[in-house]
C-alpha cells in the first residue's frame, strides 16, 4: 500500500529501476535491424493540467481508498451483516454450526481467487464487454487486476470467524466435557494458531522484508490448516450425528464445510499436480538480463507463469512472451529476467538447464489493455519484459514509452525489434545519454498525441505509483502492477 505520508506521490523523488550494464555487448546474434527514431519529444510540464480536487481528497481517492481496498471492505461489510443475521437469527449467540459454515465459505473464497482457472474466468468476463460501453465502465472493469483484495478479505474473515468458532467451542467444551469435544477443541487452537501465522506473515512490511519466509509461512502453514480442518471437521461431524442418530457420510454430504473444504481442497491439489519440471534453453543478453525459452507447449499472448529451482521454498512469477518458428507459428515462449535480486542474479551468472514450472498460466495486468480502443505503454528497465507480450498480440492501437540505459547492450537486438514493430515511433529513452525523464510530462504528451483512453505502467514501485498518480488525478485511467496483493 501507500505509506500514510505519502500525500501526493507525483512530487515524490523518484529513481527508477535502472542498472548501469557492462560495456560487453549481449550474446544475441540477431543484427539490430530496427533503430529507435530521432524524437523531439520533450518533458513539458506547461501541458499538464491541474490536478482534481484538494491535497487531501485526492489521497483518499487515489492513494487510500483503491479499488484492492474497498473490495477488502465489501467482503467484510457482507460478513459483518451474516455475523448480524445469525444474532437474529438465535436471538443471542450464533451457533457454532452456522459459525463453522461462514468459516469455510470464506476460506473457499479465499482459495478460489488464488486459483489460475478461476481468475482467468474472472478475467475473461471483465474484458468480454465491447468498446461501445463507456469509458467509465471499462475503466472500472479494467480494475480486475485488484482481485487480491478478494482473497484478503475473505481470508482475514474467515479468521475472524473461526475465532469466533473456537470460543463457542471453548464454551461448549465447558459445560459438557466429552472425548469428542477434545478432540475437536484442540484441532480449533491448532487451527487459530495456523491461521494467525498466515495473517501475520502476510503482512505487507513483513512480505517485503522477509519475503521468502513469508511465501514458506503461508505454503506450510496453509497446508496444515488444511489438512487439519479436514480432521477437525470429521471429528465435529461424528460428535453432531451422534445427536441426530444419523451415519457420518450422510452428515458430511449434507454438510456445508464439507462441500466448501471439498472445493477448496480440490483447488490447492489442482494446482500442484501440475507441477512439472521443464527444460529450459537460456539466451544471455547481457550481464544485467538473461531471456529464457521453453519448448513445451505454445502459449498465447497476456499469460504468466510461476518458476522455480526450488519448489518447496520460493516461486518467482513472470510474464510470457510467445516465441515463434521460421514459419511465423507459436512453438514455445519465454520469460525475460533481469537483475533484481538473488535469485534472478543467480539466474543470470548460473543459467538453469531445467526449471520447476506450477499451476495453469495466469491472466495478468496487461490483459486488461483489450477494454481499450487505444493506449500508452510505459516501461523502465526490464518493466519491457511483461510488455513484450501485449507488444506481440497487436490487438490495441498503442504507443510506447520505454526509459533504460543502453538499450540495445541491456536487453539485445530482438527485443528492439519487438518495441519498434509494435511501434515504430516508441519513445526509447536512453537514460545514460538523456539523462532520467519526467516520465509523468511525456506520459501525459503522448496521451495527448495518440487520443489514447488509458495508460499501462510496468516498472518498479515507486515509478508505478508516481505515474499512475499523476495520470488518475488528471482523468486518464492509469494501471500499474500491485506490489503487497
Amino acid at each position: 500500500m501507500y505509506p500514510a505520508g505519502e500525500m501526493d506521490l507525483e512530487k515524490s523523488n523518484i529513481k527508477d529501476d535502472e542498472t548501469s550494464p557492462s560495456s560487453g555487448s549481449a550474446s544475441s546474434s540477431e543484427p539490430s535491424l530496427l533503430k529507435p527514431k530521432p524524437f523531439e519529444l520533450t518533458a513539458d510540464r506547461d501541458l499538464l493540467p491541474e490536478k482534481t480536487g484538494t491535497r487531501v481528497t485526492r489521497y483518499l481517492q487515489f492513494n487510500f481508498f483503491t479499488t484492492y481496498r474497498k473490495i477488502f471492505t465489501v467482503i467484510f461489510t457482507a460478513n459483518l451483516i451474516t455475523f448480524v443475521a445469525f444474532i437474529a437469527k438465535t436471538k443471542g449467540a450464533p451457533l457454532a454450526t452456522d459459525v463453522a459454515s461462514a468459516t469455510s465459505a470464506n476460506l473457499m473464497v479465499a482459495i478460489l481467487f488464488r486459483q489460475e482457472n478461476f481468475v482467468n474466468l474472472v478475467y475473461e468476463i471483465a474484458v468480454c464487454v465491447p468498446h461501445s460501453l463507456p469509458v467509465w465502465i471499462r475503466r472500472r472493469l479494467a480494475k480486475v487486476f485488484h482481485y487480491g483484495g478478494a482473497h484478503s478479505g475473505s481470508g482475514v474473515a474467515a479468521v475472524v470467524w473461526y475465532i469466533l468458532y473456537t470460543a463457542l467451542a471453548t464454551r461448549d467444551y465447558v459445560n459438557a466435557r466429552t472425548g469428542d469435544a477434545l478432540a475437536s477443541l484442540i484441532t480449533s487452537y491448532v487451527l487459530v494458531t495456523m491461521f494467525c501465522l498466515i495473517l501475520a506473515s502476510a503482512h505487507p512490511r513483513f512480505r517485503v522484508m522477509f519475503h521468502d519466509y513469508f511465501e514458506a509461512g503461508h505454503r506450510f502453514a496453509g497446508w496444515t490448516a488444511l489438512l487439519t480442518f479436514w480432521t477437525h471437521n470429521i471429528l465435529a461431524a461424528n460428535a453432531s450425528r451422534k445427536l441426530e442418530g444419523i451415519p457420518l457420510g450422510l452428515y458430511l454430504i449434507r454438510s456445508p464445510n464439507f462441500w466448501f473444504l471439498c472445493i477448496s481442497t480440490s483447488c490447492t491439489f489442482l494446482s500442484w499436480s501440475r507441477l512439472r519440471h521443464r527444460e529450459v534453453y537460456p539466451e544471455i543478453l547481457s550481464d544485467h538480463a538473461i531471456r529464457l525459452h521453453f519448448k513445451y507447449r505454445p502459449m498465447q499472448p497476456f499469460y504468466g507463469l510461476k518458476i522455480s529451482d526450488r519448489p518447496l521454498a520460493e516461486w518467482h512469477a513472470f510474464a510470457t512472451i510467445p516465441d515463434e518458428d521460421e514459419n511465423g507459428k507459436i512453438n514455445g515462449f519465454s520469460v525475460v529476467v533481469s537483475n533484481a535480486g538473488d535469485w534472478t542474479k543467480k539466474t543470470i551468472l548460473n543459467p538453469p538447464n531445467k526449471l520447476w514450472i506450477r499451476g495453469y498460466p495466469l491472466h495478468g495486468l496487461l490483459y486488461t489493455s483489450c477494454l481499450f480502443k487505444r493506449i500508452v505503454v510505459v516501461a523502465t528497465g526490464s518493466g519491457i519484459g511483461p510488455c513484450l507480450s501485449l507488444l506481440y498480440a497487436n490487438v490495441t492501437p498503442r504507443r510506447v514509452l520505454w526509459s533504460t540505459p543502453h538499450p540495445e547492450v541491456t536487453y539485445g537486438p530482438k527485443i528492439m525489434n519487438a518495441v519498434l514493430r509494435a511501434d515504430p515511433d516508441a519513445i526509447v529513452w536512453n537514460t545514460r545519454t538523456l539523462g532520467r525523464p519526467d516520465m509523468v510530462a511525456l506520459t501525459y504528451q503522448l496521451v495527448l498525441e495518440s487520443k489514447a483512453e488509458a495508460v499501462f505502467v510496468i516498472s518498479n514501485p515507486k515509478v508505478t505509483r508516481k505515474v499512475v498518480y499523476g495520470m488518475e488525478t488528471r482523468g486518464i485511467p492509469a494501471y500499474g502492477a500491485i506490489f503487497d496483493s
